[in-house]
């Protein structure tokens, strides 16, 4: 009789323990359906705020040469985009190129990427060489 009461009282606990584990799962779903909406809200104004600032730090890169506090000559400057954001020729609108200047703009609190620390890094340690590529005729 004893061993017959232990039965199913392990078979309630394990009822039990199920019931609980299907309560809660339908607890947590029912409260990820009811967050979901302020989750993908809250997201897209990230992702809108971040898209905002890459836009503005471009278009910022883009009129870097011409605004009053920028060093070089715009005429003197050509846009590179990747890895570096400008070569300066100075001397080049007297036709007497003096230096080459690689310039990276930055805006706000971005920091350099990887690649443009390791450029700066080759140009400082001064390895920096030219190469003339001629086209073969054919």
């Amino acid at each position: 009789m004893e061993i017959l009461l232990l039965i199913l009282l392990s078979i309630a606990i394990i009822i039990l323990i199920y019931l609980a584990f299907i309560l809660g799962k339908r607890i947590g779903k029912l409260q990820a359906e009811r967050e979901l909406p302020n989750i993908v809200q809250l997201a897209r104004e990230d992702a809108v705020k971040r898209s905002r600032s890459v836009l503005g730090g471009q278009i910022s890169e883009q009129l870097a040469p011409y605004f009053p506090d920028f060093p070089f000559k715009p005429s003197e400057v050509r846009f590179i985009g990747k890895p570096i954001d400008f070569l300066v020729f100075k001397g080049m609108d007297e036709k007497e190129i003096t230096e080459v200047v690689f310039v990276e703009v930055k805006s706000g609190k971005s920091q350099l990427s990887t690649h443009e620390r390791k450029l700066r890094d080759a140009i400082k340690a001064k390895k920096v060489s030219w190469e003339e590529y001629r086209i073969p005729k054919e």
